[in-house]
């Protein structure tokens, strides 16, 4: 398959292309956009008058006001602004598990991969950083078209290994970000949940707007073994050999409540979460995640 094409999937572009994934907060950015901005600009949208002290733009008075009053005011205007988007890509070992046509690896690239198409197609910034312990390989935001194909280059050269060390990631991204933007996080979320939602909440206290694709695959969570087997850790030197049956409803009692626990935590931190499975098509599981962030803005 050519370099350019691996997690560039067609029918996921096809079906997310027409959309537009709009930053449900406010965010900043470099260019004139779509995205609503903290910042005041010289946009159309008229946000409010400020008393006019020495060294404001005279451009920006208010005459009509001060045909009225004899007073001087400036108008202050919202700027809309490009959204600057990271997305945040877990290459740890338990990724590569997979009993699929693509692994939770493979699916978790080539959705940010159509994620960062359509930004790109936005105008807005995309940047990737891929992780396991610690960053694999770092993206700079970038709001070129052909920027897609930096990213796409250093998703591919990348394979599963190692833990995830997920607080040392968020804690960095929180603090490495000056501007606030978009962060979305690809993963299964095997780690420590307590860093994890510290890792989160520090995302959010500095503004950002943050998205998860929880990508599992169906044997994590359906669990449909039978007769003896052999289960060994991906990111753990542990093994396990047992009769699946005698565990099934136990393990399926403890997906339930580690999905339970994540839903709580994302909502409790106002971060937009998806499960998704890596039966589910690709298409699909972005069309909707999109429409449900479009959906949102709307109703916000």
């Amino acid at each position: 398959m050519p370099v350019s094409k691996r997690f560039l999937h067609p029918d996921a572009i096809k079906k997310i292309a027409r959309m537009d994934l709009r930053a449900r907060h406010i965010v900043e950015g470099f260019l004139s956009g779509m995205h609503r901005s903290p910042y005041f600009g010289q946009s159309v949208e008229f946000l409010q008058h400020r008393e006019y002290v020495r060294g404001d733009d005279m451009r920006r008075i208010d005459w009509k006001v001060w045909a009225k009053q004899d007073r001087l005011f400036i108008k202050q205007y919202e700027e809309d602004t490009n959204l600057r988007c990271t997305l945040l890509v877990d290459v740890s070992n338990s990724m590569r598990y997979g009993t699929r046509a693509m692994n939770k690896f493979e699916y978790a690239c080539t959705a940010a991969v159509s994620l960062a198409y359509l930004l790109l197609r936005q105008q807005d910034s995309v940047g990737c950083v891929s992780f396991d312990e610690k960053i694999r390989l770092a993206v700079p935001p970038r709001s070129k078209r052909n920027h897609l194909f930096s990213i796409i280059n250093t998703l591919q050269v990348l394979e599963p290994r190692d833990k995830t060390g997920m607080i040392q990631i968020l804690k960095g991204v929180a603090e490495n970000q000056a501007r606030r933007g978009m962060v979305i996080l690809f993963s299964d979320l095997f780690c420590d949940r307590g860093e994890l939602f510290r890792g989160l909440r520090l995302l959010r206290q500095r503004g950002h707007d943050v998205l998860i694709l929880h990508i599992m695959d169906d044997d994590e969570l359906d669990f449909p073994f039978s007769g003896p087997h052999r289960f060994e850790g991906l990111e753990t030197p542990e093994h396990l050999n047992c009769n699946p049956r005698a565990l099934r409803a136990g393990y399926l009692e403890a997906v339930g409540a580690f999905l339970e626990e994540v839903r709580r935590g994302c909502a409790g931190n106002t971060i937009d979460y998806r499960l998704v499975r890596t039966s589910e098509p690709l298409d699909a599981a972005l069309a909707s995640f999109v429409s449900n962030r479009l959906g949102m803005d709307k109703r916000g």
